[in-house]
């Protein structure tokens, strides 16, 4: 009888193991990366600075744009050139983890000042999302319209899987940082992941609408002690607000992140998610976000470092 039971089990668990099928995101293990040399402008020292893209490995020498018709991912690592002075920005880039490569997001001062020209000084949260960023970045009134959020996907996985190492002073004080202003107050800043599925169209003049149809998003909100493996955010399907895990921070992203997109016409036109769909409702884009803050643009932590290895989608 011990026998029988110990091979019911083990037939039970094959089957559960074969009902589960992960899919690894594309450059998710970080082992491949662009590694862009762009000069600066002579006036603020006409440095050569290094430049990281996650996508195929490539050396790319001068100011070019970047082209992302291989890759999927950008980042906040910048290209800029403002009233005529090019300038750059890293604060995402490779490091070590586990098992080769992973990234590496902080949370960093940018700045940039030429007497009678311009004067920049702002924080830069590390994050890196689907989508495209727009070079070379002209203006940063508006960080996100700069940047085209989400690639077309029809996939209905179950969770998102992914593997963290986290660092947050969690001093207790936030920084903003504008163009002209700088200011701190109490407060913290988690980290931020988010992977939500939509179904989007377009009205008549071109304007991007959308449903939610799938949210899995999470929060870090302390230091790891090491490498967190396997951390698994399951993808809630149809109106989150039902579910016993919703959070005020999954809500829907119209006047919350602002974010923008590229309409069939090549024009950038600002997502209007506007309601939550039936969870059956087909899926035409994704949009994934992995940040080492939450608080929005130029506002957050100094110093927090978010370590992030083998992005999966699990089915």
């Amino acid at each position: 009888m011990a026998k029988i039971q110990v091979t019911i089990l083990c037939l039970l668990a094959c089957l559960t193991a074969s009902a589960q099928r992960y899919e690894k995101v594309p450059f998710g293990d970080f082992e491949q990366w662009a590694v862009r040399y762009i000069k600066e402008s002579q006036i603020i020292g006409g440095e050569e600075k290094t430049v990281y893209m996650l996508g195929p490995n490539d050396t790319i020498r001068g100011n070019v744009v970047y082209d992302y018709k291989n890759t999927i991912w950008s980042s906040s690592n910048v290209y800029a050139k403002v009233a005529g002075v090019t300038k750059t920005s890293t604060n995402v880039m490779p490091d070590d983890g586990p098992t080769g490569k992973c990234a590496k997001l902080v949370s960093q001062m940018a700045s940039c000042k030429v007497a009678g020209l311009v004067n920049i000084k702002v924080l830069a949260t590390g994050s890196i999302f689907w989508g495209e960023t727009q070079e070379p970045v002209s203006s940063i009134s508006n960080p996100y319209a700069v940047m085209s959020w989400g690639i077309p996907f029809t996939k209905r996985p179950k969770a998102l899987i992914f593997n963290y190492k986290a660092k947050i002073p969690n001093t207790g004080r936030l920084v903003k940082s504008t163009t002209f202003r700088y200011s701190e107050f109490e407060g913290y800043d988690p980290f931020e992941v988010v992977f939500i599925l939509q179904n989007r169209w377009e009205d008549a003049e071109g304007n991007i609408h959308a449903k939610r149809v799938g949210t899995a998003m999470c929060r870090v909100e302390k230091s790891s002690e090491g490498w967190v493996m396997d951390r698994r955010v399951p993808v809630i399907y149809g109106d989150a607000r039902k579910s016993k895990d919703y959070k005020p921070y999954m809500d829907l992203i119209t006047g919350y992140k602002n974010m923008y997109a590229f309409s069939s016409k090549g024009k950038k036109k600002l997502i209007l998610e506007e309601t939550w769909a039936d969870p059956d409702c087909p899926v035409t884009h994704a949009i994934m976000w992995f940040s080492s803050g939450s608080c929005g643009a130029f506002i957050g932590a100094l110093d927090n470092v978010f370590w992030v290895d083998e992005l999966r989608l699990e089915y």
